[in-house]
């Protein structure tokens, strides 16, 4: 059983992530969010990696009864794929704009050509969008492409960085600090706080990164 615990007095995290990120327990956690949404009290539900927030009016739904029902939605949930979209995200890799693809590639001891084969032949799956608008969470790549985040973050990561952090893949929607490793560079939009919707990708989105260059 997953875990729970209050965040607050008008949230709950349920917590099912193991040592290893499983893409079976994210079909069950996008089912019961989408329960959850249904329910009288219930504001927002956050799907993320493994783990779900659902956010509610106390007044309107007792924490002890949103407990229960996330529990038992979590039991009786029969996970269904997401109807996700193909994405297209064209990468100009190494370079400047991927600065740590040469240390990647030594670390995994492989050659550079050998990382970007690797990395551009997995397909993706947008596991959870958050940390910042639009940034998507990508499970599906290869294993021997993890690597440890950075222990000191760069302050200035730019946007549409490709990147990789510990056993999953990313992109920057927006310049910001990161420990994530920089491997390429897209100009794909993730993120128009004037566009409908805002976010280019959403969970269950399918995510293919296409070379474009790679530079030395």
């Amino acid at each position: 059983m997953p875990r729970l615990s209050m965040e607050g007095v008008g949230a709950i995290l349920l917590d099912a992530a193991g040592t290893v990120f499983s893409d079976e327990v994210q079909a069950r956690i996008w089912a019961v969010a989408a329960a959850m949404t249904a329910l009288d009290g219930v504001a927002e539900t956050v799907p993320g990696m493994n783990n779900l927030m659902i956010v509610f009016d106390p007044l309107a739904l007792a924490p002890a009864k949103a407990e229960e029902q996330l529990l038992d939605a979590w039991r009786t949930v029969v996970p269904d794929a997401v109807a996700g979209r193909d994405v297209d995200i064209p990468v100009v890799y190494g370079g400047e704009t991927g600065e740590d693809l040469v240390s990647l590639a030594n670390h995994a001891g492989l050659s550079v050509e050998e990382v970007v084969r690797r990395h551009s032949e997995a397909v993706y799956s947008v596991a959870a969008v958050g940390a910042m608008p639009g940034f998507v969470y990508l499970s599906g790549l290869d294993p021997r492409l993890a690597m440890p985040r950075r222990t000191v973050p760069r302050m200035k990561v730019e946007i549409g960085s490709v990147i990789i952090g510990g056993a999953q893949a990313g992109i920057m929607p927006c310049t910001a600090p990161s420990g994530w490793h920089i491997i390429g560079r897209t100009e794909v939009p993730l993120f128009d706080p004037l566009r409908d919707p805002p976010a280019a990708c959403h969970p269950g989105d399918r995510i293919r990164f296409r070379v474009v260059e790679v530079k030395t």
